[in-house]
């Protein structure tokens, strides 16, 4: 599904020009004979408004994502996973030392990542 440049409508000219080419279609809608199928007539006023307002307004361009979880982040989440671990089996002073460093990297790193994205 396309996305419009809706922000373009500010400017007061691009405004009114694309307002008289919606009402110049809607007028053209009122006109129609009774014979013509409505639906089709919907159709056509539908893609005549698509065509205008992206001629007008142009398409909104979606940014770029980034990725998120890259190989660093992969390999600081493992050796979080490997310190708790480490520490689950054997819960002395040492291993708390390392959990309580490693997961303190660990956030560091992320926070300065999303930050950056």
């Amino acid at each position: 599904m396309a996305g419009f440049n809706l922000r373009k409508l500010s400017e007061l000219d691009l405004w009114k020009q694309y307002r008289i080419k919606i009402s110049n279609m809607v007028s053209a809608l009122e006109n129609l004979n009774v014979s013509e199928d409505i639906n089709r007539a919907w159709e056509k006023v539908k893609e005549n408004s698509e065509t205008s307002a992206e001629e007008s307004l142009g398409l909104y361009e979606l940014k770029k994502l980034k990725p998120w979880f890259d190989e660093e982040r992969l390999r600081f989440s493992d050796q979080r996973k490997q310190a708790k671990m480490q520490w689950l089996l054997d819960p002395n002073h040492s291993n708390v030392d390392t959990v309580n460093n490693v997961r303190c990297k660990a956030s560091r790193y992320f926070k300065n990542k999303r930050r950056n994205i």
